[in-house]
């Protein structure tokens, strides 16, 4: 398995670039929500949704370009030298989550615009059909790269509990790292729901992994992963309750591949059900919700799928949901990192 070149740095360094791209979201952030209303990119609500986001309609959307543009501006500028410079190795494995952040981004700035656009007429973009195609794409794109560069643990899982890591057979690999890009993708999507949520957990996600990579000696991937903690923190600092700007599909599909991808890098992709708790409990209701549905002729397992709007009917405020499973989704990072440190 191929290394990681380690810089100089360190900690200190990744943090700092967590904070510049936390400053730049915020500089920007008001013209940019400017733009957005002057062309009057406002989220649609979709009419099957908690009647109490009705209020929500109109709302800036596509505010993920917020997280995703620095993070490229920044993460590009800094491992250009790295790139360039002939003999010098470890800054180019940082452009395949850079390119899935991109890419995944793109197909989610589509799907916002298409929803915009009011095509389907309920608020909603592309097809699940034209959707789940093009992430199956880019995740089959992705899997096969790794396998063929220099990254640490292409090929490979380390175990929790034992912290021994094992080669796994190509083909298998490659399956398993799409799935794992294709399902958090869409775990962060169904979290993007109330204000705050999805930016929050997520950030809390990569700095768990960020740890883990720092652990590992993967500098460049620690840098990447505070990077994307500040752009979602500047996200935020305009997605609080109320929010001023939603971060759309652009956001929900990029961060969550990105995540995902993140993980497959670390070699510590068992740990998402831990790390990523609040996202997967997301997709996993959602599953169960249409399972119990067909299964029983149509009763309902929750009031309503994914979880977050089940808790909202059954009066939860939306600011009491977004704050316990921040908590939950700290503690479960917490978790997921002393599980990484155990050997």
């Amino acid at each position: 398995m191929g290394t990681e070149l380690v810089v100089a740095g360190g900690l200190p360094f990744s943090l700092s670039l967590g904070a510049i791209s936390f400053l730049l979201g915020v500089i920007w952030g008001k013209p940019f929500i400017e733009i957005l209303r002057r062309l009057k990119i406002g989220k649609q609500i979709r009419i099957d949704g908690p009647q109490t986001h009705e209020v929500k309609t109109g709302t800036p959307t596509m505010g993920g370009f917020m997280i995703v543009a620095p993070v490229v501006l920044v993460t590009l500028g800094l491992n250009l030298v790295n790139l360039v410079t002939p003999g010098r190795s470890g800054g180019a494995s940082i452009l395949l989550p850079l390119f899935v952040m991109a890419t995944f981004g793109a197909l989610g700035a589509v799907d916002d615009w298409e929803g915009l656009r009011g095509l389907r007429g309920r608020g909603e973009g592309l097809s699940a059909r034209a959707k789940m195609l093009g992430q199956v794409i880019l995740a089959g794109i992705v899997a096969v790269v790794m396998t063929r560069g220099d990254f640490a643990y292409a090929n490979a899982v380390t175990l929790p509990l034992l912290g021994v890591t094992i080669e796994m057979n190509p083909v298998l690999w490659v399956f398993i790292a799409m799935l794992t890009i294709v399902f958090m993708s869409n775990s962060v999507n169904m979290i993007d729901g109330l204000d705050g949520l999805a930016g929050i957990i997520t950030a809390s996600a990569f700095i768990a992994y960020g740890v883990i990579a720092l652990l590992q000696g993967q500098t460049f991937l620690v840098g990447f992963s505070f990077t994307i903690v500040g752009g979602c923190f500047g996200f935020l600092w305009f997605n609080a309750h109320p929010a001023q700007l939603f971060m759309g599909d652009l956001g929900a599909l990029s961060l969550g591949a990105t995540l995902g991808t993140v993980a497959l890098m670390t070699g510590q992709w068992l740990l998402l059900p831990v790390i990523a708790v609040i996202p997967i409990a997301g997709s996993l209701s959602v599953i169960l919700q249409v399972g119990y549905f067909k299964l029983t002729g149509g009763k309902r397992l929750f009031k309503m799928a994914p979880i977050h709007h089940h808790f909202e009917l059954v009066g939860w405020s939306e600011t009491q949901i977004v704050w316990r499973f921040w908590l939950i989704g700290i503690l479960a990072a917490i978790i997921g990192v002393a599980l990484a440190l155990i050997r």
